[in-house]
């Protein structure tokens, strides 16, 4: 493998095992578990519940770890970094958006959307104006004050992925992120990401069970009781 393509993955697993203690037992969840995810890609993630996919999305977003293996996250030796280092890069380099919206029910959208910035201490100001602007970029500048009451599922999920991007992350992580919207909404939350993943060359991680959707995704990956099978390799 070439310098320029070491440099080209923003993910490098290998061997990545973790297991969890159930009653008098191990429980197995992955299993050698390796693969790279370049930047600006966009990636599928399928399995059934209890295949390991969320475990595997845990560890790709730095909310948990693996009991061995190597995991390189934009250069960083993820199983080297300390918990501060791990907190920092999780704020600057990863944005997550969750089935369940996990909006701030009692802050404006405005708000929601400028809560990762004032985590790292950008000034009110600068954070409310980055905020607006993102919030235009998904079409809601004029629901910027709105709580989440008071919006709809899809917009509800539109703050979700402007507070996803507004610290301009490297790796936006979706879990299930049209599980709770109708088809046409879906597919509108849909277009919007994969818009987002070609102009802004964010590397997008879908964890879906529905394969309209990962098709429309660079790469399908399935995990199979804690085994990993590549479907659908398409590299740039």
């Amino acid at each position: 493998m070439t310098i320029a393509a070491i440099n080209s993955h923003l993910i490098r697993l290998s061997n990545i095992k973790k297991s969890y203690p159930l009653e008098d037992e191990i429980l197995p969840v992955l299993n050698n578990i390796s693969m790279t995810i370049s930047n600006g890609e966009s990636c599928a993630l399928l399995g059934t519940s209890g295949s390991g996919k969320s475990t595997l999305l845990n560890i790709l977003g730095l909310l948990d770890s693996a009991d061995s293996g190597e995991y390189y996250f934009a250069g960083h030796n993820i199983f080297t970094a300390t918990p501060d280092e791990l907190a920092a890069i999780r704020n600057r380099h990863i944005g997550f958006i969750f089935q369940s919206f996990n909006l701030m029910p009692r802050l404006s959208a405005l708000d929601n959307v400028a809560l990762p910035l004032r985590y790292r201490n950008t000034p009110r100001n600068q954070a409310q104006q980055r905020a607006l602007h993102m919030l235009a970029q998904v079409g809601l500048e004029q629901r910027a004050r709105h709580r989440p009451a008071d919006l709809s599922g899809g917009q509800r999920q539109r703050v979700a992925i402007a507070r996803a991007l507004v610290g301009e992350p490297s790796l936006i992580l979706a879990d299930e992120p049209t599980g709770n919207l109708d088809r046409r909404t879906a597919d509108e939350i849909m277009e919007l990401l994969l818009s987002l993943n070609r102009t802004r060359n964010v590397t997008l991680i879908v964890v879906t069970h529905d394969p309209a959707i990962a098709s429309r995704l660079d790469r399908q990956v399935r995990v199979d009781n804690g085994v990993l099978q590549e479907i659908c390799p398409c590299p740039r």
